[in-house]
Protein backbone atom coordinates (compact mmCIF):
# COMPACT_ATOMS: atom_id res chain seq x y z
CA UNK A 1 0.00 0.00 0.00
CA UNK A 2 1.12 3.59 -0.64
CA UNK A 3 2.69 5.42 2.25
CA UNK A 4 0.18 7.32 4.40
CA UNK A 5 0.59 9.30 7.60
CA UNK A 6 -0.12 7.87 11.03
CA UNK A 7 -3.13 10.21 11.30
CA UNK A 8 -4.60 8.71 8.12
CA UNK A 9 -3.64 5.16 9.07
CA UNK A 10 -5.28 5.36 12.51
CA UNK A 11 -8.95 5.16 11.39
CA UNK A 12 -8.04 2.49 8.85
CA UNK A 13 -6.53 0.30 11.55
CA UNK A 14 -9.47 0.89 13.89
CA UNK A 15 -11.88 -0.20 11.15
CA UNK A 16 -9.71 -3.23 10.35
CA UNK A 17 -9.65 -4.22 14.03
CA UNK A 18 -13.43 -3.86 14.31
CA UNK A 19 -14.03 -5.86 11.13
CA UNK A 20 -11.70 -8.64 12.26
CA UNK A 21 -12.90 -8.88 15.87
CA UNK A 22 -16.60 -8.70 15.04
CA UNK A 23 -16.05 -11.56 12.62
CA UNK A 24 -13.70 -13.74 14.67
CA UNK A 25 -13.83 -12.48 18.25
CA UNK A 26 -11.56 -10.36 20.43
CA UNK A 27 -9.16 -13.26 21.01
CA UNK A 28 -8.32 -13.21 17.30
CA UNK A 29 -7.37 -9.54 17.39
CA UNK A 30 -3.58 -9.76 17.55
CA UNK A 31 -1.57 -6.92 16.06
CA UNK A 32 -0.29 -9.33 13.42
CA UNK A 33 -3.83 -10.36 12.42
CA UNK A 34 -5.09 -6.78 12.39
CA UNK A 35 -2.15 -5.71 10.22
CA UNK A 36 -2.90 -8.57 7.83
CA UNK A 37 -6.57 -7.52 7.72
CA UNK A 38 -5.51 -4.13 6.36
CA UNK A 39 -2.60 -5.45 4.35
CA UNK A 40 0.18 -3.59 6.14
CA UNK A 41 3.23 -4.60 8.14
CA UNK A 42 2.76 -5.47 11.82
CA UNK A 43 5.20 -2.66 12.65
CA UNK A 44 2.67 -0.20 11.24
CA UNK A 45 0.24 -1.07 14.03
CA UNK A 46 2.84 -0.51 16.72
CA UNK A 47 4.06 2.69 15.08
CA UNK A 48 0.50 4.08 14.94
CA UNK A 49 -0.79 2.93 18.34
CA UNK A 50 2.16 1.74 20.41
CA UNK A 51 0.62 -1.43 21.85
CA UNK A 52 -2.28 -3.76 21.20
CA UNK A 53 -3.99 -2.36 24.32
CA UNK A 54 -3.73 1.17 22.89
CA UNK A 55 -5.41 -0.03 19.70
CA UNK A 56 -8.13 -1.79 21.70
CA UNK A 57 -8.68 1.41 23.67
CA UNK A 58 -9.08 3.34 20.40
CA UNK A 59 -11.61 0.76 19.21
CA UNK A 60 -13.58 1.10 22.47
CA UNK A 61 -13.51 4.90 22.16
CA UNK A 62 -14.76 4.69 18.57
CA UNK A 63 -17.62 2.30 19.40
CA UNK A 64 -18.58 4.38 22.43
CA UNK A 65 -18.68 7.59 20.39
CA UNK A 66 -20.96 5.89 17.86
CA UNK A 67 -23.27 4.63 20.62
CA UNK A 68 -23.46 8.05 22.28
CA UNK A 69 -24.26 9.70 18.94
CA UNK A 70 -27.09 7.23 18.40
CA UNK A 71 -28.50 7.94 21.87
CA UNK A 72 -28.40 11.69 21.23
CA UNK A 73 -30.11 11.35 17.86
CA UNK A 74 -32.85 9.23 19.42
CA UNK A 75 -34.04 11.93 21.84
CA UNK A 76 -37.23 13.46 20.36
CA UNK A 77 -37.11 17.28 20.60
CA UNK A 78 -40.72 17.86 21.69
CA UNK A 79 -41.72 14.67 23.52
CA UNK A 80 -42.81 14.28 27.13
CA UNK A 81 -40.63 12.68 29.78
CA UNK A 82 -41.95 9.12 29.52
CA UNK A 83 -42.00 9.34 25.73
CA UNK A 84 -38.33 10.37 25.78
CA UNK A 85 -37.36 7.35 27.90
CA UNK A 86 -39.35 5.07 25.59
CA UNK A 87 -37.66 6.60 22.53
CA UNK A 88 -34.21 6.14 24.05
CA UNK A 89 -34.96 2.52 24.97
CA UNK A 90 -36.33 1.82 21.49
CA UNK A 91 -33.38 3.42 19.69
CA UNK A 92 -30.82 1.63 21.81
CA UNK A 93 -32.60 -1.67 21.31
CA UNK A 94 -32.62 -1.23 17.55
CA UNK A 95 -28.88 -0.76 17.78
CA UNK A 96 -28.54 -4.00 19.75
CA UNK A 97 -30.77 -5.86 17.27
CA UNK A 98 -29.53 -4.39 13.98
CA UNK A 99 -25.86 -3.89 14.88
CA UNK A 100 -25.48 -6.90 17.15
CA UNK A 101 -21.91 -7.63 16.09
CA UNK A 102 -20.65 -4.15 17.04
CA UNK A 103 -22.56 -4.18 20.32
CA UNK A 104 -21.28 -7.66 21.09
CA UNK A 105 -17.73 -6.51 20.38
CA UNK A 106 -18.07 -3.54 22.73
CA UNK A 107 -19.40 -5.88 25.42
CA UNK A 108 -16.46 -8.27 24.89
CA UNK A 109 -13.93 -5.44 25.08
CA UNK A 110 -15.57 -4.06 28.23
CA UNK A 111 -15.30 -7.47 29.89
CA UNK A 112 -11.68 -7.75 28.77
CA UNK A 113 -11.01 -4.30 30.24
CA UNK A 114 -12.09 -5.58 33.66
CA UNK A 115 -9.09 -7.92 33.57
CA UNK A 116 -6.65 -5.58 31.80
CA UNK A 117 -5.36 -2.59 33.81
CA UNK A 118 -4.19 -0.79 30.66
CA UNK A 119 -7.78 -0.79 29.37
CA UNK A 120 -9.33 0.35 32.65
CA UNK A 121 -9.32 4.02 31.63
CA UNK A 122 -11.14 3.26 28.38
CA UNK A 123 -13.77 1.20 30.23
CA UNK A 124 -14.35 4.01 32.72
CA UNK A 125 -14.52 6.62 29.95
CA UNK A 126 -17.11 4.50 28.11
CA UNK A 127 -19.29 4.25 31.20
CA UNK A 128 -18.92 7.93 32.07
CA UNK A 129 -19.76 9.03 28.55
CA UNK A 130 -22.94 6.97 28.30
CA UNK A 131 -24.09 8.00 31.81
CA UNK A 132 -23.38 11.67 31.15
CA UNK A 133 -25.29 11.86 27.88
CA UNK A 134 -28.25 9.88 29.28
CA UNK A 135 -28.34 12.11 32.38
CA UNK A 136 -28.30 15.23 30.18
CA UNK A 137 -31.08 13.96 27.92
CA UNK A 138 -33.28 13.06 30.92
CA UNK A 139 -32.62 16.44 32.53
CA UNK A 140 -33.52 18.26 29.31
CA UNK A 141 -36.67 16.16 28.83
CA UNK A 142 -37.82 16.83 32.40
CA UNK A 143 -37.23 20.59 32.05
CA UNK A 144 -39.01 20.69 28.69
CA UNK A 145 -42.06 18.84 30.02
CA UNK A 146 -42.16 20.58 33.41
CA UNK A 147 -41.60 17.19 35.02
CA UNK A 148 -40.24 17.28 38.56
CA UNK A 149 -37.67 14.55 39.16
CA UNK A 150 -38.01 12.83 42.52
CA UNK A 151 -34.51 11.39 42.19
CA UNK A 152 -31.29 12.93 40.82
CA UNK A 153 -31.17 12.63 37.04
CA UNK A 154 -27.93 10.64 37.24
CA UNK A 155 -29.55 8.10 39.57
CA UNK A 156 -32.40 7.64 37.09
CA UNK A 157 -29.93 7.38 34.19
CA UNK A 158 -27.84 4.75 35.97
CA UNK A 159 -30.96 2.74 36.84
CA UNK A 160 -32.13 2.82 33.22
CA UNK A 161 -28.72 1.86 31.84
CA UNK A 162 -28.25 -0.95 34.37
CA UNK A 163 -31.58 -2.45 33.35
CA UNK A 164 -30.81 -2.02 29.68
CA UNK A 165 -27.40 -3.69 30.05
CA UNK A 166 -29.10 -6.65 31.72
CA UNK A 167 -31.59 -7.01 28.88
CA UNK A 168 -28.76 -6.76 26.37
CA UNK A 169 -26.80 -9.56 28.01
CA UNK A 170 -29.92 -11.73 28.01
CA UNK A 171 -30.39 -11.12 24.28
CA UNK A 172 -26.76 -11.91 23.52
CA UNK A 173 -27.00 -15.11 25.56
CA UNK A 174 -30.52 -16.36 24.82
CA UNK A 175 -32.66 -14.25 22.45
CA UNK A 176 -36.40 -14.23 23.14
CA UNK A 177 -38.37 -11.54 21.30
CA UNK A 178 -41.46 -11.62 23.52
CA UNK A 179 -39.48 -11.52 26.76
CA UNK A 180 -37.28 -8.73 25.41
CA UNK A 181 -40.28 -6.60 24.49
CA UNK A 182 -41.85 -7.15 27.90
CA UNK A 183 -38.58 -6.36 29.60
CA UNK A 184 -38.16 -3.09 27.70
CA UNK A 185 -41.71 -2.04 28.53
CA UNK A 186 -41.15 -2.84 32.21
CA UNK A 187 -37.84 -0.96 32.21
CA UNK A 188 -39.42 2.19 30.77
CA UNK A 189 -42.29 1.98 33.28
CA UNK A 190 -39.96 1.40 36.24
CA UNK A 191 -37.60 4.20 35.18
CA UNK A 192 -40.50 6.62 34.85
CA UNK A 193 -41.85 5.54 38.23
CA UNK A 194 -38.45 6.02 39.89
CA UNK A 195 -38.08 9.45 38.31
CA UNK A 196 -41.58 10.48 39.40
CA UNK A 197 -41.39 9.17 42.95
CA UNK A 198 -43.83 6.27 42.52
CA UNK A 199 -40.99 3.78 42.89
CA UNK A 200 -39.24 4.44 46.18
CA UNK A 201 -35.75 3.10 46.90
CA UNK A 202 -35.55 0.59 49.76
CA UNK A 203 -32.62 0.29 52.14
CA UNK A 204 -30.69 -2.88 51.36
CA UNK A 205 -28.18 -4.25 53.86
CA UNK A 206 -24.92 -4.77 51.99
CA UNK A 207 -22.49 -4.99 54.89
Amino acid sequence: MAHVSAAERRPQLIKAAIDLMTREGVAAGSTRAIAAELGVAQATVHYTFGTKEDLYRAVMDHLTEELIAQVERAAPPDAGFEETIAALAGALWRTVREEASSYHLLTELTMLALRTPRLSEARQAHLRGVIEVTTRLLTEAAARAGYRLAQPAETVARFFLAGFDGLTLQRLSAPDVDSERAGLQALVAATTALAGGQLRPVDVPTG
